[in-house]
């Protein structure tokens, strides 16, 4: 936890928060913070700065906070991803969040198991646990959105067209050319499908919706490697 994440209900006076439970146990046992110790704070879809610890003991922690900083900037990217079995989409979620993405469509395709959609980890509660993990990790504080679309047709065919608009829109998938069409500026929508890509229906589908294909080369990469690779080229140096 690079970062503690506030509330709005964790105020209890205008430059005063009151901390409990999990953050309270980091702060105590991970950080060891006393009385006048520092700490690098950010307001949930607000801003950063520091908060100096006033008081602590083993039920809460209060700190006064200045919150004077904005958050990185975003990854020019929306990330269109075929759902990955539920352990890796956790990791993914935290990785994605952790590298800038606010936009991420959670898709289905013809090798995304069936099960995988029944998984707790979709649960929208669970969802935010892993994305708030991704956001301490990076010292960021903006939320992503994660939008689920369960069937692949209606949502390429109606609403894909209109999240496209105005980006470069990629599909990545073995046995294409290479990774040329990247460019790291240019606002993209990226879309990377289970272990083994798209299958060819899939692939005509995106490209009838305008996306152009490319490959990382020869090796099949599990999906959260993929993931990593493709957005930290889109990083600013």
């Amino acid at each position: 936890m690079n970062l503690i994440l506030l509330n709005d209900n964790d105020f209890i006076a205008e430059y005063r928060v009151r901390l409990t439970g999990r953050r309270l146990e980091h702060i105590r046992t991970v950080l060891r913070a006393d009385v006048d110790t520092q700490l690098r704070v950010g307001l949930l879809n607000g801003k950063l700065g520091n908060g100096l610890v006033e008081q602590i003991d083993s039920e809460f922690i209060e700190l006064t906070v200045s919150l004077t900083e904005a958050p990185p900037e975003k990854l020019p990217v929306t990330l269109l991803l075929a759902l990955p079995r539920p352990k890796a989409l956790k990791r993914v979620l935290q990785s994605v969040t952790s590298l800038g993405v606010k936009q991420i469509y959670l898709i289905n395709s013809y090798r995304v198991e069936k099960s995988f959609w029944a998984s707790p980890t979709l649960k929208p509660e669970n969802l935010h646990e892993q994305l708030l993990l991704g956001l301490e990790q990076a010292r960021d504080t903006i939320l992503p959105e994660v939008h689920i679309r369960k069937l692949f047709k209606p949502f390429v065919e109606d609403e894909l067209p209109g999240i496209c608009e105005g980006s470069k829109a990629l599909v990545a998938h073995p046995s294409s050319k290479l990774n040329s069409e990247l460019e790291p500026n240019h606002p993209t929508t990226l879309a990377i499908g289970p272990e083994g890509g798209f299958i060819p229906y899939e692939i005509e589908k995106l490209e009838a919706s305008g996306f152009t294909t490319f490959s990382l080369g020869e090796r099949i990469l599990r999906v959260e490697t993929a993931v990593s690779v493709l957005l930290s080229q889109f990083l600013p140096l």
